[in-house]
């Protein structure tokens, strides 16, 4: 077999927005237009093809990213008819309970178009998307939507991008008219205007600028061709003398600075009423890469230890990533992939650098949202999903047997809300175990553990929403009846301080004895400059490094690891209030050992002691999830709302305008904010609209923290 599409004409891309702009109501018309659908699904009427689940039917809301392969014929701009170009789209959430899926999509995709709301521009999950694109280098399109809205604003939303996300976006297109006059779309590139007629605004018609709009479309037009022209030294130079510049070599350069991620156009229309969509896909074609565009991706061969790439080419051995994992009730386990580099055939068995195992993979599928079709074969640049893979997680490299490669992983965000699970019955119990292990699986910012001292099973995620539509999956797909607790705030504890402590483990009760023998010095970890490499005897994870400083070994090379296991048990106990400790870096300097009585057990009980003290001496405190809290709200509430923040321990940072509404922009503890939405809208008559997102952790202030330790006794 061979591949049916060229790799020039593969755009992989996500649809990325804040909860609410649009993002959804924008995928359904692409598959409308592309001919993936032959009915528009509506959010209001719970009948979209992105969101298949039940639960995002209810709520209106996008959870899990729905993956989408469809092809695009670009019909207009003087582009060739013939060429159909393979989309493969993933439709991520915008609420931030569900923000792993935004982020573990980001490394997947080679670029983004970016939607925002034309009444409320840039909102909180719009900057997290955004910072997450600038982290992963994906190249962006923006475009404005709902220009049909009443207080709709292109101008405003156009200013906030540029104002909150970066400076390098530039007006592409601008709207004829607004709001209920909104009826069309100028193109700065080409100097058209488009209108789109028929049913579902399927026939896009270019016609004349009209005359009121000439002038500011020539202006703006002169600026967009400024802009563009910087990428190119000799464009810039024909642009300088005077030159007009033709319109391919505009598209050409345009399409160099996307790639590049030195200029983000910013598109506009309007997905509820049909208008813009089409110039969106276009867009994309023209300027959005394809994995040929895209640099090679890097990984360290798991055998020799030394970086190497693979190019985005079907010659080159297979390497892909596994960013997405679902259950699915008919076929089981799907793993969903991108392939870098080389071809892969149904049948053929893969090797799994992260954990060095071998698997078939019998079955492969293509995704268009909950529905499948198999295929026998998948190339580089492509997106597919394996079924009823056993050993897989997410961030896992699959590669060629002979040719093994592990790709940069992704990091996901810690949770920060917990709360107790109890099932209802022991039938109830068995199957809790199997679908909280299927759901982590899943989903790597859900957690489970086990309270060692009460023995209730504890799960932790990324907010009262994201818990609940988790406990609500384990009811309806695996039949689960369980009782929750409250959620509880995902409190952390660390030092301020140093610490230098011996510790000796000896015990003599007859037969062989119990000897371990450590010194160990602690103090709170120290970021690592950028470009600087760990030195050798340093073992250095996000949160904890252990610096082995053993000379000429008085402590035997083999107790070594237990002394690092029972350093990082110590931690997971917690200090005051058993909470998990992070950022210590801890050195083991010193120590001796007994020929005979030590053992692996005796350094490790050794090292947790030792630990438990030096925490205990190096000025421990609690640490709190601090939430960015955004409240839209109409003017007359203000003084009620921020009374109302303050009065939570939160630090009001701004206030600006959004239309008629107000907007106050703070910083406030996680632990404040449990039923805050239902206080706020009994506050504001229900007129008043919350937004949260993660920001950072922070110490508890003293009084605070004495209360949470006296809680845990």
């Amino acid at each position: 077999m061979s591949r049916d599409y060229p790799l020039e004409k593969v755009r992989n891309f996500g649809i990325v927005a804040h909860v609410d702009a649009g993002k959804t109501t924008t995928s359904e018309r692409i598959l409308y237009y592309t001919g993936e659908s032959h009915k528009i699904g509506e959010v209001h009427e719970g009948n979209t093809v992105t969101d298949w689940m039940e639960q995002e039917r209810e709520r209106g809301i996008t959870i899990t990213a729905a993956a989408i392969t469809c092809f695009w014929n670009p019909s207009y701009m003087g582009t060739d008819l013939s060429a159909k170009v393979r989309f493969n789209i993933i439709d991520t959430p915008g609420h931030i309970d569900f923000t792993s899926e935004v982020k573990r999509s980001m490394r997947v995709l080679d670029g983004a178009v970016v939607v925002f709301d034309g009444v409320a521009g840039v909102e909180p999950q719009s900057e997290t998307n955004w910072r997450y694109a600038e982290e992963a280098n994906v190249p962006r399109i923006c475009y404005i939507n709902k220009l049909d809205r009443t207080g709709a604003s292109f101008e405003k939303s156009y200013a906030s991008i540029l104002d909150r996300l970066s400076t390098k976006a530039v007006r592409f297109q601008i709207p004829i008219g607004l709001e209920e006059k909104f009826e069309g779309i100028i193109d700065l590139l080409s100097m058209k205007a488009y209108h789109f007629e028929g049913e579902m605004g399927k026939n896009v018609v270019a016609g004349d600028i009209p005359a009121n709009m000439m002038d500011e479309a020539k202006k703006y037009r002169h600026e967009l061709v400024e802009r563009i022209v910087e990428n190119d030294d000799a464009v810039m130079a024909d642009f300088l003398d005077g030159k007009e510049i033709p319109l391919d070599v505009l598209k050409s350069t345009l399409r160099k600075g996307v790639i590049a991620n030195k200029i983000f156009p910013v598109l506009t229309g309007s997905s509820l009423k049909n208008k813009g969509v089409q110039l969106v896909l276009d867009a994309v074609v023209d300027y959005l890469p394809s994995p040929k565009d895209m640099p090679e991706s890097k990984g360290v061969n798991t055998d020799t230890g030394a970086e190497e790439t693979r190019p985005a080419s079907d010659e080159a051995p297979f390497a892909a990533l596994v960013f997405k994992i679902q259950t699915d009730p008919f076929v089981g386990q799907l793993s969903f992939f991108r392939v870098y580099s080389g071809t892969f055939t149904a049948g053929d068995t893969v090797y799994n650098s992260a954990n060095n195992k071998k698997e078939r993979v019998g079955r492969i599928v293509r995704l268009q949202a909950d529905k499948r079709e198999d295929v026998k074969e998948v190339y580089a640049g492509e997106i597919a999903a394996a079924v009823g893979m056993k050993e897989v997680k997410i961030g896992h490299t699959l590669c060629d047997v002979a040719h093994p490669i592990a790709l940069e992983s992704i990091v996901f965000p810690e949770p920060v809300v917990s709360m107790r699970i109890e099932p209802n019955t022991k039938a109830d119990q068995e199957k809790m175990g199997m679908a909280l292990s299927k759901l982590s699986d899943e989903d790597p910012t859900f957690r489970i553990k086990s309270d060692p001292e009460t023995m209730e099973t504890i799960v932790s995620g990324m907010g009262e929403l994201h818990l609940e539509i988790i406990v609500d999956r384990m009811k309806r797909e695996f039949g689960v009846q369980a009782t929750t607790g409250k959620p509880q705030v995902a409190y952390r504890e660390t030092i301020q301080g140093t610490a230098d402590v011996e510790y000796k483990h000896i015990k003599q009760t007859g037969g062989r004895g119990q000897y371990g023998h450590v010194k160990i010095r602690v103090k709170p970890l120290e970021p690592v400059e950028e470009g600087k490499k760990v030195k050798n005897n340093v073992e250095r994870d996000d949160h904890f490094e252990f610096i082995n400083n053993i000379k000429g070994g008085v402590i035997p090379q083999e107790y070594i690891q237990p002394v690092k296991k029972g350093l990082i048990e110590a931690m997971e106990r917690g200090i005051q209030a058993g909470f998990p400790v992070v950022d210590i870096s801890v050195e083991l300097y010193d120590g001796s050992y007994h020929d005979v009585d030590s053992s692996e057990i005796a350094f490790k009980l050794a090292a947790i002691n030792a630990m438990q003290e030096a925490m205990q001496k190096a000025k421990p405190v609690i640490l709190e999830p601090i939430m960015k809290l955004e409240v839209v709200v109409p003017e007359k509430f203000m003084g009620d709302v921020t009374g109302m923040i303050n009065s939570k321990r939160g630090a009001i940072e701004a206030m600006g305008e959004r239309g008629q509404a107000r907007v106050i922009t703070a910083k406030v503890p996680l632990s404040e904010l449990f039923g805050f939405t239902t206080q706020l809208r009994s506050l504001t008559e229900g007129r008043g609209v919350p937004n949260l997102e993660f920001s950072h952790y922070a110490v508890v202030p003293k009084t605070a923290a004495d209360a949470v330790i006296a809680s845990r006794k």
